[in-house]
């Protein structure tokens, strides 16, 4: 028998649709329960647009897609980051070899800031600015004594070129306070610590950095070295943590001979790219040794692997960092950029010195700590790399690629015991203390010193100084204890006159000094002279 057609079942199944979504819509306000997203492969969009209007705290947009930003790429690999406006200029200024201020260096003491030396040249050493002078106030607000941070003085005093900054300086001698009005210029940044002789024939280069003006200092640090008779040359990278490829290429430039292939990059989305040595080079056949060390990444890798996969040089140190990736900067109009990792560099004879980041951030950036625990930064030894990372250069020597430049000779990190009392002292940053305020009471007498062999020649730390040191030291916690001291006396009386060198003569007078205890540079020395 046929049934009847029901005419108010179509309104009921209506009724009822309706009431599921409203009872929906209620639980949903109700639990917070979350609704599919509707997405057509702009889910990201979609996830911040949901955060933005339902997160428990008041959230910016700007916020959310830079948390999202930085979460994504802390997810592929430990080099490629976002960067805020905010930090764009402090990341990048290094890079370019300059930034736009006052030109001067300082540092914070006592909750002042300090002058340790104005930019020579610089508009602040123009107008009588000294090395030991307080500033106390920027336009007219007080910046002592309030624990302001280094980065939130250096953002009041860097600026654009042409623009006028007010400065308040309290200076020793000085009855009342000076007043200064400083136009910003734009301030060099040097990436080459000192460049100098330290034997007859044999030139040394410090370099911290590659920045877009490393090769011109670089050049002309080499035309003045050969013109001063060099014929060997030691090349110090330790300690430096890279920077623009294009800088180590042109640096490498110098030691290679023409046609000579320096690096090649590759990538998914980006073909081999090769880079060749031009054959101008300055020094492409005297003796050339490269320092390097835990420290030294990217660029200076870049540089030790063409030495020696070459044959050009020999490699002394330890295992250098192990970045092998090449980074792209895009920048956005609101000042900020995003650096992402393209492609890997490698070596001449085909070597990827990338370490692993495959266990994360946090191993990748502790392996320090791990070969210190390992032993490695004190025997080689303990290092062992995989037949499928070995290479071979034209002469047969064998390299490593996988995790660093492997040196080919050795330097192991110094440890002794007999200097336990000189680590106590450095570590707690008196000697750096006591030199700086020795320098601030007695710089009068002390400006007396014009060049580094003046001043090498004419002064040295007294026993009377030392022994107030030893007071002063022993009044902060640290006495001087042991039993060989001998070692660490001598290694605390050259750092204070290291010191007290760098507060009157910046680099020039440091690391002279510097070198005379350091096992790498006298080892490295010691090797050339043979």
């Amino acid at each position: 028998m046929e049934k009847k057609f029901n005419p108010y079942l179509p309104i009921w199944f209506a009724l009822i649709l309706v009431g599921g979504i409203l009872l929906g819509l209620f639980l949903e306000n109700r639990t917070g329960a979350l609704r599919l997203f509707q997405s057509k492969g702009d889910k990201l969009k979609e996830v911040i647009n949901y955060v933005e209007r339902n997160y428990v705290d008041t959230l910016s947009q700007k916020v959310i897609e830079e948390k999202a930003i930085t979460g994504m790429l802390e997810k592929l690999d430990p080099h490629s980051t976002y960067i805020s406006a905010e930090e764009f200029h402090e990341a990048n200024d290094p890079l370019l070899g300059s930034f736009e201020g006052i030109g001067v260096q300082f540092r914070m003491e006592n909750d002042t800031v300090t002058v340790i030396n104005p930019v020579s040249g610089g508009p602040s050493e123009k107008l009588g600015i000294r090395a030991g002078d307080r500033i106390v106030k920027v336009d007219g607000k007080n910046i002592a004594g309030i624990k302001i941070s280094t980065n939130d003085v250096m953002r009041k005093l860097k600026g654009p070129k042409g623009t006028e900054v007010a400065v308040t300086i309290f200076r020793r001698s000085v009855t009342g306070l000076l007043d200064f009005t400083i136009t910003r210029d734009v301030i060099p940044t040097y990436s080459m610590d000192i460049a100098y002789m330290p034997e007859p024939e044999i030139g040394y280069i410090r370099l911290s950095s590659f920045s877009t003006s490393t090769h011109n200092e670089v050049h002309q640090a080499l035309e003045t070295l050969l013109k001063d008779g060099m014929t060997k040359l030691i090349l110090d990278l330790r300690g430096n943590g890279g920077g623009v490829m294009k800088t180590a290429i042109e640096v490498a430039d110098e030691f290679i001979g023409d046609g000579e292939l320096i690096v090649y990059t590759e990538g998914m989305h980006h073909e081999r790219e090769v880079a060749n040595a031009s054959g101008d080079g300055l020094f492409e056949k005297g003796d050339l040794l490269i320092l390097i060390d835990e420290g030294s990444a990217s660029a200076s890798e870049i540089v030790a692997g063409a030495i020696q996969d070459h044959d050009r040089g020999t490699i002394m140190g330890r295992r250098s960092f192990g970045k092998g990736l090449v980074q792209e900067q895009l920048d956005f109009k609101d000042g900020s950029a995003l650096r992402l990792t393209v492609a890997r560099y490698y070596t001449p004879t085909g070597r990827c010195i990338q370490k692993s980041y495959k266990d994360g951030l946090d191993v990748y950036n502790g392996d320090y700590y791990h070969r210190y625990m390992t032993g490695e930064l004190e025997h080689p030894d303990s290092i062992k790399f995989p037949d499928s990372l070995k290479y071979k250069t034209p002469k047969g020597k064998i390299v490593y690629g996988g995790g660093g430049i492997m040196p080919d000779i050795y330097v192991p990190l110094e440890k002794d015991s007999s200097l336990q009392y000189y680590n106590q002292c450095i570590n707690k940053g008196l000697v750096y203390q006591f030199a700086f305020d020795y320098t601030d009471r007695n710089r009068n007498q002390l400006m007396r010193f014009k060049d580094v062999d003046k001043f090498d020649a004419g002064f040295n730390i007294s026993e009377t100084l030392y022994n107030e040191f030893i007071r002063e030291a022993g009044n902060k916690g640290v006495k001087r204890q042991g039993r060989d001291l001998s070692k660490s006396d001598r290694y605390i009386k050259t750092m204070l006159k290291a010191y007290i060198g760098r507060n009157l003569l910046d680099n020039d007078g440091f690391y002279p000094i510097l070198n005379t205890i350091d096992p790498g540079f006298l080892k490295a020395v010691e090797m050339m002279k043979r």
